[in-house]
């Protein structure tokens, strides 16, 4: 198999997960964020930077790579690794979220997904063969099914047919997966805030015996304690001896709440999209550089941050560059914010080994501003 996953321990205290995923581009120490590179780059920064904040694996948009520049082309490059100078592992989403989340712009049937690009509005057809075909493409380390993310709120019988079709797409996409010795499949749980539904996916997902499996449908615009309630349901029926992927989460508290919950792996492009915004994460909660009141503050961003941007530069220059409209402003607010998730991610491995997780959150919560 092209990945296995190492359980090392549980925290006695929450119950979290210590682990190892083993690729053939190296070990990925769990529970990880990684980075989103929607493109083939994470949003203003290097992939020499990235191994500088010691990213462990990035995610990449099997949607934005086929429209473009296009999934031959990347593979008459030598592939996405080749492409884009990053030797570590990279996990590509199958497409389904972003084709799903077009709207009007596309028509549902059971042989696939027919859908207008974003782009130019040229018309394309997406199934779950292509889905694995373009994947294969690109080369990456773990694959995910094609599915549908259903929308929220949705009604129980909208949700269990949405579910079944992806579930009958995940055995098309098993059927045409066939590079098993480099790269690796995982299924999708779907199943929308119904706990019997969600029962039924990973029931019928698990009999297929993906080597990891997703949670997907979730941080959809549902409450975060629904959330954290679905999480609680379903992490208990997925296999113990394989990593557990919650798609699309990366705020501090998520995070946190989602290790305790039996997550190992998660992703999301909000470190990014806020840093481009002047929004940083901070040790003591978000802090809005553009505000007036950092004009002539001459720290630096975060005193706990070890970061170069911390370690070099004030609040007063970077809310500077933000007014000024400098892309340096957007980089350095960008790697401090990706720092800032890897480090967390980081002492949440340590707690969970010293058998503290809760004691940490309680105590990252209450200086970040949060109430647990």
């Amino acid at each position: 198999m092209a990945l296995t996953y190492e359980l090392i321990k549980e925290c006695k205290q929450s119950g979290a997960r210590l682990g190892k995923i083993h690729t053939k581009r190296g070990v990925i120490e769990t529970p990880i964020f990684m980075p989103v590179g929607t493109q083939a780059t994470v949003k203003t920064m290097t992939p020499e930077e990235l191994i500088e904040i010691e990213s462990q694996i990035i995610l990449s948009n099997t949607y934005h790579l086929y429209l473009r520049p296009g999934h031959h082309l990347i593979d008459r490059a030598g592939g996405l690794h080749k492409f884009m100078n990053w030797n570590k592992p990279i996990l590509t989403d199958s497409g389904g979220f972003q084709v799903f989340s077009l709207g009007d712009l596309r028509k549902i049937s059971e042989e696939g997904v027919e859908f207008r690009s974003h782009l130019d509005g040229s018309k394309h057809f997406i199934s779950p063969e292509k889905a694995i075909e373009i994947q294969t493409s690109l080369g990456s380390d773990i694959m995910m099914v094609f599915d549908e993310c259903a929308p929220y709120p949705a009604d129980e019988t909208y949700v269990k047919n949405s579910l079944e079709r992806t579930t009958r797409w995940a055995i098309r996409c098993k059927e045409a997966h066939k590079n098993f010795e480099n790269q690796s499949l995982f299924g999708i749980i779907q199943g929308g805030m119904y706990p019997n539904l969600r029962k039924q996916s990973a029931e019928a997902l698990i009999e297929l015996d993906f080597p990891g499996y997703a949670v997907g449908g979730l941080s959809v615009g549902e409450p975060k304690p629904l959330m954290y309630e679905v999480l609680e349901h379903t992490t208990p029926l997925m296999p113990k001896n394989k990593p557990r992927y919650l798609m699309g989460v990366g705020s501090p508290d998520c995070l946190l709440e989602g290790v305790i919950r039996g997550i190992d792996m998660f992703d999301c492009v909000l470190p990014t999209r806020i840093a481009r915004n002047g929004t940083a994460m901070t040790s003591q909660g978000k802090v809005v550089i553009k505000n007036a009141k950092h004009t002539e503050d001459f720290q630096g961003l975060d005193p706990e941050c070890s970061c170069n941007t911390c370690k070099n530069y004030s609040k007063a220059y970077l809310r500077h560059l933000f007014k000024s409209n400098e892309v340096l402003g957007l980089r350095l607010l960008s790697y401090h914010n990706l720092y800032f998730l890897l480090q967390l991610m980081k002492n949440i491995r340590e707690a969970i080994h010293e058998d503290r997780l809760l004691d940490y959150r309680d105590n990252f919560f209450e200086k970040y501003g949060y109430n647990a």
